[in-house]
């Protein structure tokens, strides 16, 4: 075989057959860090710049000019500068006409302006085809290389030749464009990276709240009523027990959440009879929380399983154990071996370690890495049929945990129940019309109504019964 010299090897799989020249205006973090990607690339690139003369940080193999020039070597200019600092572009109008103007600039807050900044782009040099994209790329994703999400691009722009233009650019640096349509969608590309976890606040906010209920339900029940009526001090509770109390709660309660909005657009689709009409807007957005929700159940599960292991090195167990132990030796006396609790006990260990492996399992087939390697049936099957079968186990890893105190009146103070109690309400709810929905009678029409059947429909009538694919 014949050996190839290094000089005739290219640098990527990316390079364009004749080397294109991008001119970059702003010699920034960003500028500098997309100028040297684009270098890489393959592109001869050239930064415009108010002070040529001190731009000394810029890559080898590029050159800095003065805006007028620079905008004259090549017809795609990138925008990397602050909209503050549009102005002068308004004495550049005859050199940028016609030319494509990429908009890579984001604000500091959430619809900061009346417009997007490439509609005041567009409105400050007419003649220009603005294009919007790389503002959710940040100049450490374009040093270090772009992974999973960070490799997205959103595009839009009203010149649908010049788009393509910057599309093609984006592919060739290794990122996925996603056109968003007309230059009207800039104000939308322009929030995205300035919104905090928008999916996370609601799981969240409702974890917190849950947390807090919780935890001083249980403080009432274990601390406040053993002072009151006997003057226990049982304070240091709240460290281990009672946060051990309130982390499989969540974990449960969240877990059955996550399948509970599904449940309801089952209910609202038999109701309706049909499946062309939008959900509310409240359950919609639920439906689109559920991996959040998720995620954080399996992270008071987690909490939990930690919680559980130091429990034997814990004073107080040592100490109740050792005086159990010293209280049974001096009267020579100990507790018979009972079966039946014997088989509680592993149940309730058992159900608990097999509904946190498929927790787990749940939790690894959300990732995007993991999820993007199985197709939809596969992603399905495990979300769903896996997915309850952890809410079965788990609620029963609950129930067997509770036992014959379950609803025994003893367990009551002030009338509260123990906080399981409570717990088991929500999953127990889902597990019942889950078992309802699946029922032959019920889930055919279901199956049907989401394959586009529509009770009230004369054209699903005239097809007696046939539906569209």
């Amino acid at each position: 075989m014949e050996k190839m010299s290094t000089d005739e090897l290219p640098l990527t799989m990316s390079f364009s057959e004749e080397q294109e020249t991008v001119c970059i205006f702003g010699t920034g973090d960003f500028g500098r860090s997309l100028g040297l990607k684009m270098l890489q690339c393959g592109y001869s690139v050239v930064f415009g710049s108010r002070n040529p003369q001190m731009s000394n940080l810029l890559p080898s193999g590029t050159k800095a000019l003065s805006y007028s020039e620079a905008a004259q070597k090549s017809d795609i200019i990138i925008l990397a500068i602050h909209r503050e600092h549009y102005d002068f572009l308004t004495e550049l109008t005859e050199v940028l006409s016609e030319k494509i103007l990429v908009d890579v600039s984001n604000n500091l807050k959430i619809n900061q302006y009346p417009e997007s900044n490439a509609e005041y782009l567009a409105q400050l040099v007419p003649k220009a085809r603005v294009v919007k994209a790389f503002n959710t790329i940040s100049a450490w994703a374009l040093q270090s290389g772009a992974l999973d999400a960070s490799r997205q691009v959103f595009v839009c722009g009203n010149d649908s030749k010049a788009k393509q233009r910057v599309m093609d650019i984006v592919r060739t640096l290794g990122l996925t464009p996603l056109d968003q349509g007309s230059l009207m969608a800039a104000n939308e590309i322009e929030n995205y990276p300035l919104q905090l976890f928008p999916m996370w606040r609601f799981p969240f906010y409702l974890s917190v709240v849950l947390c807090i209920f919780f935890f001083f339900y249980c403080v009432i029940r274990e601390i406040v009523y053993p002072y009151v009526y006997e003057k226990k001090d049982t304070t240091f509770r709240m460290v281990i027990s009672i946060p051990n109390r309130v982390f499989p709660i969540l974990a449960l309660i969240l877990l059955a959440l996550v399948y509970l909005p599904g449940v309801i657009a089952a209910i609202l689709q038999l109701y309706r009879g049909t499946k062309y009409r939008r959900f509310p807007n409240w359950l919609d957005h639920w439906m689109l929380c559920r991996k959040q929700l998720g995620l954080i159940a399996l992270g008071f599960a987690f909490l939990h399983v930690l919680y559980t292991l130091v429990i034997p090195i814990r004073y107080y167990v040592r100490w109740r154990l050792g005086n159990l132990t010293a209280t049974q030796a001096i009267a020579k006396k100990g507790n018979p071996f009972s079966t039946s609790h014997a088989w509680m006990s592993d149940s309730y260990v058992a159900l608990g370690i097999l509904g946190f492996f498929l927790f787990v399992l749940l939790g690894i087939t959300s990732l995007p890495s993991v999820s993007n390697m199985v197709n939809w049936r596969e992603f399905r099957f495990v979300q769903s049929k896996l997915g309850y079968l952890t809410l079965i186990l788990c609620t029963a890893h609950t129930l067997v945990y509770g036992g014959k105190r379950f609803l025994s009146p003893y367990i009551l103070r002030w009338y509260l129940p123990s906080a399981y109690v409570i717990a088991l309400i929500i999953p127990c709810t889902v597990l019942v019309i889950k078992f309802i929905l699946i029922l032959p009678c019920i889930d055919n029409t279901l199956t049907r109504i989401r394959q586009g059947w529509e009770r009230n429909s004369k054209f699903s009538k005239s097809l007696n019964g046939k539906t569209d694919i």
